[in-house]
């Protein structure tokens, strides 16, 4: 079975839980222990989506692709980006530092 396959069918059963914990509240009740269930479905369902994520697949509505990495060159860049700007915690030029 395929990456996507497994998480389709995580989210079935996710579905599933989700039904029958509605279920079960209408036989329950609104009650302290009930809204926790309620709650940790709800995080599971949110945390699959955010592992859909990070293992580059695609939403259900498709609307989220892999990021790619961005390099970053070890070259210095050039000194005329920081004309004019504080070098941090040692304050304004203008001004003495503590």
């Amino acid at each position: 079975m395929s990456l996507q396959d497994e998480l389709a069918s995580v989210q079935r059963r996710l579905d599933e839980l989700g039904r029958a914990v509605s279920k079960l509240e209408q036989h329950v009740g609104d009650s302290l222990d009930m809204r926790r269930v309620r709650a940790d479905t709800k995080h599971l369902s949110d945390d699959l989506a955010l592992l859909r994520d990070s293992v580059g697949t695609t939403t259900p509505a498709g609307q989220k692709p892999r990021q790619e990495m961005v390099t970053i060159p070890d070259t210095p860049y050039d000194p005329s980006l920081w004309s004019g700007a504080e070098d941090e915690g040692l304050g304004a030029p203008d001004r003495r530092a503590p």
